[in-house]
C-alpha cells in the first residue's frame, strides 16, 4: 500500500434536519397581487438597508448593534417583520463568508499547482496523480503571469476577509452581470427589470412556536386560508382588523399535507415565504420547519442484509446489489438522467432517476452505498490543464444537490444511505471486476465494476481480489483454492488440518483407496490393508461449504 493515500471509514449518513413544501397561490384578484408587490418592495427595501449596515460592521458587529438595526427597521414594518429582516441578513452575510473562504482556498491550491509546474523542466511527464512541466517556453511564460495574478487575488481576498469585507448582491451576480449584456440573456429592458425587482423583494416570515397556527405574520389556517399582517406604513389596506390582510384565493398542500396540518394544529412553529415566478407569472408560497434528527441506524446493522453500490456518472447513476458477503447479486441496473436544458428539468431528472433507485432498494430491503464526493478541488484549470472536456464532465456533475436530495428520499423511504471514500474506487474496480462479471451474455462496463468497488468498501471488504497461487505451490495439490488466510489470523502459516473423506468429489462415500467399511475381500493380500489400525473408519463424505468470490 505504500504510495496510497490513507482510506477513510465508511459511516452511516445522517438523516435530513428539515423539510420544506410549495404550493401555487392560485386565483388570487389584482387586488392581492398589488399588496404582495408593495409589501415585497417595502420590505425589500428595509433588507437591502439592512445589509448593507451589517457588511459595514464587518467583524465589529456585536448584540447591541443588531438590537440598534432591528429597533431602526422595528418603526418601518414591525417586530416580527424586522426580526424576520435581520435574521436572513445574517444568514446572507454568513453565507458570504463561507463562500469567501472557498475562493480562498482555490485560489492557494491554484497558485500551489502553477508553482510546482514551473519548477519543473519544460516538457517533462508527471507522475501519478500530478501533472508534469508545461509543454512550451510560451505556456510557461503565460502561466508564470497567471501566478502573479492568482497572488495578488489571494492578498487582495485574504486582507478582505481579515477585514471582515463581503460582496453580496441582493438579486443575484449573474442577474446583475445580464443587465449589461440583455441581447445574450434574451432579455428586453422591461423583462429584466421586473425580474431584478422580483428577486430582490422580501415575503418570509419565521415560525414561532405557540403562536396561532405558528405564525403571526404570515398565517395560514387549516382551510387553507392565507392572512399577512401588513407593515406599518402600509395597514391601511388592511381587510381584516389588527392591520391584516387576507388573499382571496385557498392554499392546499398536496405532499405533507397531513404533516404541516399537525403542526399548525399544535401551534407550533412554521416559516413562510412568498415569492413570484416572472417566467410563469405565478405567486408560490413555501412552507418548511425543523424535524428531529433521525436516529442513525448503526453500520453493521446496515450491512446485515447486503446493500446497493452506486456509481454516480455525468449522464446516469450504475447501481448494482451485493449480499453480506461483498458478491454481486443479479444484474447491474442504469438509472438514466439528462442534465441539459433549463434548471427545473435537471431537477426533475434527477429526481426521477433517484425514486427508481430508491424503489429498487426497497424492494430488496437493503441499503444504499454512495461516494462521499467533493470536486471542488478538482474543477481548477490548473490542475488538468487543457482537459476541456474533463473539467466540464466533473462541472456538470449534480454532487451536492444529488447527495441532499438521496438523503431526503432514502429517509422517506426507511433506506440507509452509507458514504465511503471514493478513493481509488474506479481504478480497482475496473482492475479486479470487470472482467471476472463479464460474461457472454453481458457486458460489465467500468461504472458497473466501480459500483461493486464502492458496495465492497461499505461493507468493509477489501476490493482488491487475491489472484490464486501457481497450481504448484497450493497445499491443496492443484485443489481451488482463491481465499486466503489474513495476515492476522494464527496458524496461517501451519499446515491445514487433515479433512476425513475422499480427497476428491467425484468419489462417494463409502468408496475409494480409505473405504473403511468395505469389509474383508474374499482374496488377496489388498484387502487386510484397508483394515489396519493406522486407518481411520469413514463414513462420511467430505463437503467444502461455499466460498464468496473473494475474501
Amino acid at each position: 500500500m505504500g504510495g496510497l493515500r490513507e482510506v477513510a471509514a465508511p459511516f452511516v449518513v445522517p438523516g435530513p434536519t428539515g423539510v420544506a413544501i410549495r404550493s401555487s397561490l392560485k386565483g388570487l384578484t389584482g387586488q392581492d397581487e398589488k399588496v404582495l408587490r408593495l409589501v415585497g418592495g417595502l420590505l425589500g427595501s428595509l433588507a437591502s438597508r439592512d445589509l448593507k449596515a451589517r457588511c459595514a460592521a464587518g467583524l465589529d458587529h456585536n448584540s447591541d448593534q443588531w438590537a440598534r438595526r432591528k429597533r431602526a427597521l422595528t418603526g418601518r414594518s414591525s417586530s416580527r417583520w424586522a426580526g424576520s429582516v435581520t435574521k436572513a441578513t445574517h444568514d446572507q452575510w454568513a453565507l458570504a463568508r463561507r463562500g469567501q473562504l472557498t475562493h480562498i482556498q482555490n485560489l492557494q491550491a491554484g497558485i500551489e499547482m502553477i508553482g510546482c509546474r514551473l519548477s519543473l523542466p519544460v516538457g517533462s511527464k508527471g507522475s501519478k496523480g500530478s501533472p508534469g512541466g508545461y509543454r512550451s517556453r510560451q505556456e510557461w511564460f503565460a502561466k508564470s503571469r497567471r501566478l502573479h495574478l492568482l497572488e495578488e487575488r489571494l492578498e487582495r481576498e485574504q486582507a478582505a476577509r481579515e477585514a471582515g469585507r463581503v460582496r453580496v448582491v441582493r438579486g443575484g451576480r449573474k442577474l446583475l452581470r445580464n443587465r449589461h449584456n440583455l441581447q445574450a440573456a434574451q432579455l428586453t429592458e422591461a423583462q429584466w427589470r421586473e425580474r431584478w425587482e422580483a428577486e430582490r423583494w422580501f415575503l418570509q416570515a419565521d415560525g414561532e412556536a405557540g403562536k396561532g397556527c405558528g405564525n403571526e405574520t404570515i398565517r395560514v389556517t387549516p382551510d387553507g386560508e392565507v392572512s399577512i399582517r401588513l407593515p406599518a406604513p402600509l395597514a391601511a389596506l388592511a381587510n381584516r382588523p389588527h392591520g391584516r390582510y387576507v388573499l382571496a384565493c385557498r392554499i392546499r398542500f398536496r405532499y405533507r399535507g397531513e404533516q404541516w396540518a399537525d403542526r399548525i394544529a399544535a401551534n407550533r412553529a412554521v416559516a413562510y415565504r412568498i415569492h413570484y415566478d416572472v417566467g410563469r407569472s405565478r405567486w408560490y408560497l413555501t412552507c418548511s420547519w425543523q424535524i428531529p434528527p433521525v436516529k442513525a441506524v448503526p453500520l453493521e446493522a446496515a450491512r446485515a442484509g447486503g446493500l446497493v453500490g452506486v456509481d454516480m456518472n455525468a449522464g446516469h447513476l450504475a447501481a448494482w446489489r451485493l449480499d453480506a458477503h461483498g458478491n454481486p447479486v443479479g444484474e447491474p441496473k442504469t438509472f438514466g438522467y439528462d442534465l441539459s436544458g433549463s434548471a427545473p428539468h435537471r431537477d426533475a431528472q434527477l429526481r426521477h432517476a433517484l425514486i427508481r433507485l430508491l424503489h429498487w432498494a426497497q424492494r430488496h430491503g437493503v441499503a444504499i452505498a454512495i461516494e462521499d464526493l467533493d470536486f471542488q478541488a478538482e474543477k481548477t484549470r490548473e490542475k488538468h490543464g487543457r482537459r476541456k472536456r474533463f473539467r466540464k464532465l466533473i462541472s456538470g456533475m449534480p454532487v451536492s444537490r444529488l447527495r441532499s436530495r438521496l438523503v431526503s428520499m432514502a429517509a422517506e423511504l426507511g433506506i440507509t444511505v452509507v458514504a465511503v471514500d471514493p478513493a481509488y474506487t474506479s481504478r480497482w474496480g475496473a482492475q479486479h471486476w470487470r472482467r471476472p462479471l463479464t460474461t457472454k451474455t453481458r457486458r460489465t462496463t467500468r461504472h458497473d465494476a466501480a459500483a461493486v468497488a464502492i458496495g465492497r468498501r461499505a461493507l468493509g471488504c477489501p476490493i482488491r481480489r487475491r489472484t490464486a497461487p501457481p497450481p504448484q505451490h497450493r497445499s491443496d495439490a492443484v485443489g481451488h483454492r482463491s481465499v486466503q488466510a489474513g495476515p492476522g489470523v494464527l496458524g496461517r502459516e501451519e499446515t491445514r488440518p487433515r479433512i476425513p473423506g475422499p480427497r476428491t468429489r467425484s468419489v462417494r462415500a463409502g468408496r475409494g483407496a480409505k473405504a473403511g467399511d468395505q469389509g474383508v475381500p474374499p482374496s488377496g493380500s489388498w484387502g487386510s490393508a484397508h483394515n489396519r489400525s493406522e486407518h481411520t473408519a469413514e463414513h462420511e463424505s467430505w463437503h467444502q461449504d461455499s466460498l464468496p468470490l473473494s475474501p
